[in-house]
């Protein structure tokens, strides 16, 4: 029994085949802890949950990583307004999805990283982004230029010309494109740095 997966690279669907025999990894973007989970924090780990049960079935010893984005401006607002440490608001909702996962026997993962567990590694990746002039600082923060990668948006089947920016959150300034994104932002005063 073979498993086919959607690649969004080609728009196909594909048999899976392991890099490493017997042996699959599993990556998923897990939760921004600034409030307790919803539904679709849920759904998404029902989904990664789903698919590492089957691979798990089809006999692949599975390494399986959420992670956690453990600080962040709206982590840091919510600890501001509630008079808590940012790590103390993240660490409460690490909690709460844990507790949530459980109640709908998602399998717990491998490993949980936290963003403020690999921020030396960050910063190097960030360092080598700038170096080969896909990344500039500007005011502090550090930003992704997208129109230097010829190919930005292949994967989600959209040309970076008709992409809009704004429309959810407001642009920031310091911006050479409105498309740019933030890698890194410098902490304001008083935010833990």
């Amino acid at each position: 029994m073979s498993l086919r997966l959607y690649d969004t690279l080609t728009g196909e669907k594909r048999a899976f085949e392991s890099v490493h025999p017997g042996k699959a990894g599993m990556y998923v973007c897990g939760m921004t802890v600034q409030d307790k989970p919803h539904v679709g924090h849920i759904r998404s780990s029902i989904v990664g949950d789903t698919l590492r049960r089957w691979l798990t079935h089809l006999g692949y010893e599975v390494t399986y990583v959420y992670n956690f984005t453990d600080v962040d401006d709206k982590i840091i607002g919510r600890a501001n307004e509630e008079g808590l440490a940012f790590r103390d608001v993240a660490e409460r909702n690490i909690a709460a999805y844990l507790r949530y996962a459980d109640l709908h026997n998602i399998q717990r993962a491998s490993f949980y990283p936290k963003a403020t567990e690999h921020i030396g590694e960050m910063l190097t990746l960030i360092a080598q982004l700038i170096e080969r002039g896909f990344a500039y600082p500007a005011n502090g923060d550090v930003f992704y230029e997208v129109r230097k990668r010829a190919n930005y948006g292949k994967l989600s089947g959209r040309n970076v010309d008709d992409m809009r920016s704004g429309s959810r959150i407001e642009v920031d300034e310091a911006k050479r494109d409105a498309l740019d994104f933030a890698l890194w932002k410098g902490a304001k005063p008083g935010e833990p740095a």
